[in-house]
């Protein structure tokens, strides 16, 4: 199913715990979270210290979802942050927000894996 928003209607407690839950990828849910807050307007316009906080919040409501969940919740994402500094502005508030979601989503989770070319290297 394709769904950027709400993602905490989807994972809940009555999930079969012999079931996994994959999502693949919280970047572009991050991007889509971004145009959809963002609408018609041009994104140097844009309130990025608004849209991070709406962002923040779907990301609170994941996790505590995952977190209720009995069921393995296995979550995507992307590392953004290792590359050169972007040269727009929203490039540059994509890789800071990424980021931070990444980093909270770490925080939350049992483990996390950085994985490179198929080799998978446990962080927590």
């Amino acid at each position: 199913m394709e769904r950027w928003q709400h993602l905490d209607e989807l994972i809940h407690a009555d999930i079969n715990p012999h079931e996994a839950v994959l999502l693949e990828c919280v970047t572009t849910m991050v991007t889509n979270l971004l145009f959809d807050y963002g609408g018609d307007k041009d994104p140097d316009e844009w309130d990025y210290q608004a849209m991070e906080q709406a962002i923040n919040a779907e990301i609170q409501s994941l996790i505590a979802a995952c977190q209720r969940c009995p069921a393995k919740v296995v979550l995507v994402t992307n590392e953004v942050g290792m590359g050169i500094v972007p040269e727009s502005r929203l490039a540059r508030h994509f890789r800071d927000i990424a980021g931070r979601v990444n980093q909270q989503l770490a925080a939350a989770a049992n483990e996390v894996w950085l994985v490179v070319s198929g080799i998978g290297v446990k962080i927590k």
